[in-house]
């Protein structure tokens, strides 16, 4: 307000220099004898004073009443036109042309806001680059063919769900832990990666399976098993066929085309068959989707598979003998 205050000052007096400029500008060169004073020439200066006090007045009212936003703004273009009106009198008295007041403001300095910000590269993950060779895995057993992902048939696809929704309804409504275990879906990629770096096709209802639950995880004695046959998931299953080609590789052996799938049952890549390599060459099981049939009948119906009986204790599947 005191700003306001000195604004409207300064204006009163450059107007009253203005006008006794304007009113020497027009007096001869040898000024006569003063004439006497007469109340015409008092009337004449009476409103120029009384416009002055006016002025004054009304921004020292200003000053002391709080106004709006708008009228401070209006106030204040009035005191702007009477700098303007005060300096064009001067200035035309001494014959010169006013140079128009133009606002200054500050430069303004970009914010970081206002900036827009240039993106990084993204940094290359561990997903993205390649991954060391395991230690003691010979370079035979460590392929990196392009992955393509196969498609599976829709039929063994819908026979494998099926059998997985009996046992997946028989855990949830008989042993909640263990269906707590069963692994997350897998992706149809890492199969195919899987695939690649084994050299090997597997067969459709065992990608079926994998697809549907990517193994187990949670504590060792909550997993879900077939009898004591852990279920193993994408990567274990390759990293198993790695260390079993190490050996055959040290062996002399050609390179195996079975899969371990759990503890000692494996899958042959060509035939499907679930096999026990380690007790014998016969087949257990005409196919992974076989397997998983009868382990829905053994929990439902309570049969006995590989020689165990599926009680519960705690929440948790246990198998006892079945003799």
């Amino acid at each position: 307000m005191l700003k306001l205050v000195r604004l409207a000052l300064t204006a009163a007096i450059l107007t009253a220099i203005a006008v006794r400029l304007r009113r020497r500008a027009r007096m001869p060169g040898k000024p006569p004898a003063p004439p006497a004073p007469k109340a015409a020439g008092r009337t004449r200066m009476g409103p120029v004073w009384g416009a002055i006090a006016g002025v004054v007045a009304l921004t020292l009212a200003a000053a002391l009443i709080p106004t709006g936003p708008q009228a401070v703004s209006e106030l204040r273009a009035a005191l702007y036109q009477g700098q303007q009106s005060a300096m064009t009198v001067a200035m035309g008295a001494r014959g010169k042309s006013p140079a128009p007041i133009t606002p200054t403001s500050a430069p303004v300095t970009p914010t970081p806001e206002s900036v827009m910000a240039t993106p990084t590269p993204l940094a290359p993950t561990s997903d993205t680059t390649a991954s060391a060779t395991p230690p003691g895995i010979p370079a035979a057993c460590m392929l990196s063919g392009p992955a393509t992902v196969r498609p599976i048939s829709p039929r063994v696809r819908a026979a494998v769900n099926r059998q997985w929704r009996r046992i997946e309804r028989w855990l949830r409504e008989n042993a909640p832990r263990t269906y707590a275990s069963l692994g997350a879906p897998g992706r149809a990629g890492t199969i195919a990666l899987a695939e690649a770096q084994t050299g090997l096709e597997l067969p459709d209802d065992l990608r079926a399976s994998l697809l549907r639950h990517n193994g187990v995880s949670g504590p060792p004695r909550a997993r879900f098993s077939f009898g004591a046959e852990q279920v193993r998931g994408v990567r274990e299953i390759r990293d198993q066929w790695r260390e079993s080609c190490a050996l055959r590789v040290g062996r002399g052996d050609p390179i195996g085309r079975l899969v371990r799938v759990g503890t000692l049952i494996e899958v042959d890549a060509d035939t499907g068959h679930v096999v026990a390599s380690m007790v014998g060459p016969e087949p257990i099981w005409p196919s992974y989707h076989a397997m998983l049939r009868d382990m829905a009948d053994a929990l439902e119906q309570g049969r006995p598979v590989f020689g165990a009986r599926a009680t519960v204790k705690g929440g948790l599947l246990r198998w006892s003998d079945a003799r």
